[in-house]
C-alpha cells in the first residue's frame, strides 16, 4: 500500500511545489493549501475532474489536456480508491475522497466523478466501458439497456461502481457514437425508448434516473 501511496504523493507534491504553497480560496468559502498537514503525518490534496474525465489539481488556473494528469498508474490508483467523503472535512465542497494511508485526496467534479471515455469491444470478451484514463484497469461491463439519456442537460449516463456514486457520465464524443444505436418512439423525439446493440434490441430501463436525480449537485 505504501508504495502505491508514494506514487500519489510524488505526483501531487511535485505539482504543488511547482506552483508554490499558496492558500487557495474556492467557492463556498472553502480555503486550503495543497499538501497541507492538519494532523501529524497527514497530508491533504485537492482535485477536480471535468466532464471529459480529465483529472486536475483543483487550484490549477488552466484546466486542459496539457495540465491534466495522464499517467495511467496514478489514475488507476486514484480512481480505484475513490469513495464518498465521510471524513468530516470538506464534505460539502469535495464530496468524494481517494484515501491512501494517511494521505487524503479530496475530489470534486463538474458532473460525476466517473466519466466513461472509451468502449473496449475488441476480442471475444464482452464489451466494457473504460473510465477516467485507466484503460482496462478502470472498466465496467457495458450494459446498453441501462444507458440513461437525460433531456435536461443532453448528457448520457451509465452504471458506475457503487463506491463512486453508482452512476457515471459518458464523455460527449463516446455518447455521440452510442447515440447512433438509439431508437425513438413515434411522437417522442426527445428521449429514445430502445437501443440496438450487436444485433439485439433492448428497451431502455431508465432505472438510473432516481439515483442520478437524488445525487446532490456538483
Amino acid at each position: 500500500m505504501w508504495a502505491t501511496c508514494g506514487v500519489l504523493r510524488t505526483w501531487a507534491l511535485g505539482l504543488a511545489r511547482s506552483r508554490g504553497t499558496r492558500a487557495y480560496g474556492g467557492g463556498g468559502g472553502v480555503s486550503y493549501t495543497q499538501g497541507q498537514s492538519p494532523e501529524p503525518r497527514t497530508r491533504e490534496y485537492f482535485y477536480y475532474v471535468d466532464h471529459q474525465g480529465q483529472l486536475f489539481l483543483d487550484d490549477s488556473k488552466m484546466k486542459n489536456f496539457i495540465t491534466c494528469f495522464k499517467d495511467p498508474q496514478f489514475l488507476v490508483i486514484f480512481f480505484s480508491r475513490l469513495r464518498p467523503n465521510r471524513s468530516g472535512r470538506y464534505e460539502a465542497s469535495f464530496p468524494f475522497l481517494s484515501p491512501c494511508g494517511r494521505e487524503r485526496n479530496f475530489l470534486r467534479c463538474e458532473d460525476r466523478p466517473v466519466v466513461f471515455t472509451h468502449l473496449l469491444a475488441a476480442g471475444p470478451e464482452p464489451p466494457r466501458l473504460s473510465y477516467c484514463g485507466g484503460g482496462e484497469a478502470l472498466a465496467v461491463p457495458f450494459e446498453p439497456a441501462r444507458l440513461l439519456p437525460l433531456a435536461s442537460n443532453g448528457r448520457l449516463y451509465h452504471p458506475a461502481p457503487e463506491r463512486a456514486g453508482g452512476v457515471g457520465l459518458v464523455r460527449s464524443a463516446l455518447a455521440f457514437e452510442l447515440s447512433a444505436c438509439f431508437e425513438y418512439a413515434p411522437g417522442a423525439p426527445e428521449l429514445p425508448s430502445h437501443v440496438r446493440w450487436q444485433g439485439s434490441r433492448f428497451a431502455l430501463t431508465m432505472d438510473l434516473a432516481p439515483l442520478l436525480l437524488a445525487a446532490p449537485p456538483p
